[in-house]
């Protein structure tokens, strides 16, 4: 049994120590918001927040955030209004889509470091992958965020 934080919410789940927390977050928890992808840490579309810092949850293990504060796409805004969610619609980011929640995160970490990130400062953050190319998008829209 691992007790973890999610979303706010204490929750016990009885699967092995070593399940990535993936997939406890999507087949135990129903939380299916953060997705996989490649499986090995590359591509940034499981990305989570852990006590604040954004992790790829494929690769995680459960018992690595047992105790710890886990923030998934379905917590960052209970509404979608959080500015990001906002500004991804506003200047039209997604495409397919699958990899925004990701990068979302990743998004919403840096800037809860940086108030505002410059171009440089977006780049290095966002390491995550977006097939569709839709890069220009998402600086425009961490940009229109980040003044509100």
């Amino acid at each position: 049994m691992v007790e973890i934080v999610v979303n706010g919410v204490t929750r016990k789940v009885d699967i092995p120590e070593d399940t990535p927390l993936l997939w406890v977050l999507r087949e135990t928890l129903g939380l299916t918001g953060t997705k996989f992808a490649c499986g090995i840490a590359v591509c940034g579309s499981c990305t989570v927040h852990v006590d604040g810092v954004p992790r790829h949850s494929c690769v995680l293990p459960v018992r690595a955030v047992a105790g710890k504060s886990v923030t998934t796409i379905e917590g960052l805004s209970r509404d979608g209004e959080h500015p990001l969610q906002r500004a991804w619609v506003a200047e039209e980011v997604s495409q397919c889509g699958y990899c925004q929640p990701g990068i979302i995160m990743a998004a919403a970490a840096l800037l809860a470091k940086r108030a505002d990130p410059s171009d440089v400062e977006i780049d290095a953050a966002i390491a995550n992958l977006c097939r569709c190319g839709t890069y220009d998008r998402i600086r425009r829209a961490i940009h229109r965020a980040a003044k509100s």
